[in-house]
């Protein structure tokens, strides 16, 4: 049975800064395994057993458990991008070797089925993009969200949230706003419940103090599929794929990141972007091949070639067979307008925003165009073998020199076999 907790010291943490100050004061911590016991709020959670994951039947309708942390952590940048002193590479933890970081970040980790000791040891180890999450239209979808606290700012005990953007089905309880919904403090948990109708690609996001756990990188992808048809966008049949890709863009303004390392406040009215992405990566990481989890410990696999991608695990690189049917599931967690380009290809837009579009709707073109907190599902035909480059067509966000102008932007390919 769930137990509501009144949580007096998380209050005067999250009302520090003097975001959502009606929502912040009622935090509900509720654990897959059971309810922790009300108690002091500084105390430690009690250990639980590992959260199931997979299809389980409740009450007849079919049930995927996951679970999430939020922590904060330290991701990678393009080795050839130019230096933006003193905001980057941050100087905290940049050494200048191959396997360095050198931004500091917050985000979400898959920690489905990983015991208490497993997950606390995720602290510090944040992923952007985050995971992504994927259900099927009509079963319930349980995610336990444990909020493990900032590893390098711990004076800093934000509470966190998961919203999921454009979810048309969420009731205030479970819908991650903290004006009407609930809070994570610092060591406990809350499991959000959500009963997709729709098929559709989604986003979610923290949705405590957004704007700053927004652009620090607390955002993923979530992939409702349509009930019976896997391999289909939406129940209509003219969208199937063989083989389908997500790319997330987002931006960052590296300034508000080093301040957040180094203890100073940002003003994100100043907001500036300096780096343009594509699942947490920008060119020529872009280009990367993705990297693996270890479900057994919940710990990244460290990318050969690129070490510095460790805790940026989700490529951004299109590869398919001449005449295969490519899905591109593209969304816009940033805070600006981004268009993007793949010349002499045609993409079709089937879906806008998790709503299927019928065909005298729908719009065909080389070009599609993404406001902020906006998703597109493009399916093209992959034409004969080669190389053709997707891309942001606005050459200001890049951050390239004489070598290569494309460095530090929205920059990928479809490699075509």
């Amino acid at each position: 049975m769930s137990e509501l907790i009144i949580n007096e010291g998380a209050r005067r943490v999250m009302s520090r800064r003097g975001f959502f100050a009606i929502g912040s004061g009622a935090v509900v911590a509720l654990a897959a395994g059971g309810a922790y016991a009300a108690g002091d709020g500084d105390q430690a959670p009690a250990p639980r057993g590992k959260i199931p994951a997979g299809q389980n039947p409740a009450n007849g309708v079919g049930v995927k458990k996951m679970a999430l942390a939020v922590t904060d952590g330290w991701a990678g940048m393009p080795r050839t991008l130019p230096a933006i002193a003193p905001y980057f590479p941050d100087t905290i933890i940049y050494d200048g070797s191959p396997e360095s970081f050198d931004t500091y970040i917050f985000g979400f980790r898959d920690v489905t089925s990983l015991e208490r000791s497993q997950v606390q040891a995720q602290q510090g180890k944040a992923q952007i993009s985050a995971p992504i999450i994927e259900c099927v239209a009509g079963e319930e979808l349980w995610v336990t969200l444990s909020n493990l606290g900032l590893l390098t700012r711990p004076d800093l005990g934000d509470a966190h949230t998961m919203h999921w953007h454009g979810f048309r089905n969420a009731i205030p309880f479970y819908d991650g706003v903290p004006e009407s919904s609930v809070s994570v403090p610092v060591g406990r948990d809350f499991t959000y419940v959500f009963r997709p109708l729709d098929a559709g690609t989604y986003m979610y996001h923290c949705h405590f103090e957004d704007v700053e756990h927004v652009t620090m990188g607390m955002t993923g992808l979530v992939f409702v599929r349509p009930a019976g048809f896997p391999n289909r966008a939406y129940d209509a049949a003219d969208t199937a794929f063989d083989v389908e890709f997500p790319i997330l863009l987002t931006e960052f303004d590296f300034s508000g990141h080093w301040n957040d390392a180094h203890i100073m406040e940002s003003d994100w009215t100043n907001y500036k972007p300096d780096i343009w992405l594509m699942n947490g990566r920008a060119y020529p990481d872009t280009l990367e091949p993705g990297t693996a989890r270890d479900n057994s410990t919940g710990d990244m696999e460290v990318p050969a070639g690129a070490p510095h991608l460790q805790y940026q695990p989700i490529s951004s690189k299109l590869t398919a067979m001449a005449g295969q049917t490519v899905l591109i599931r593209l969304a816009n967690l940033g805070f600006e307008e981004q268009t993007l380009s793949m010349p002499g290809v045609p993409l079709r837009t089937v879906g806008s925003d998790a709503r299927y579009l019928d065909p005298a709707r729908q719009t065909v073109g080389d070009t599609v165009v993404l406001g902020p907190g906006e998703s597109r599902d493009l399916i093209l035909t992959a034409p004969a073998a080669g190389t053709y480059p997707f891309y942001n067509t606005d050459p200001t966000k890049y951050r390239g020199d004489g070598n290569d102008q494309r460095v530090g932007g929205q920059y990928t390919e479809l490699h075509v076999i």
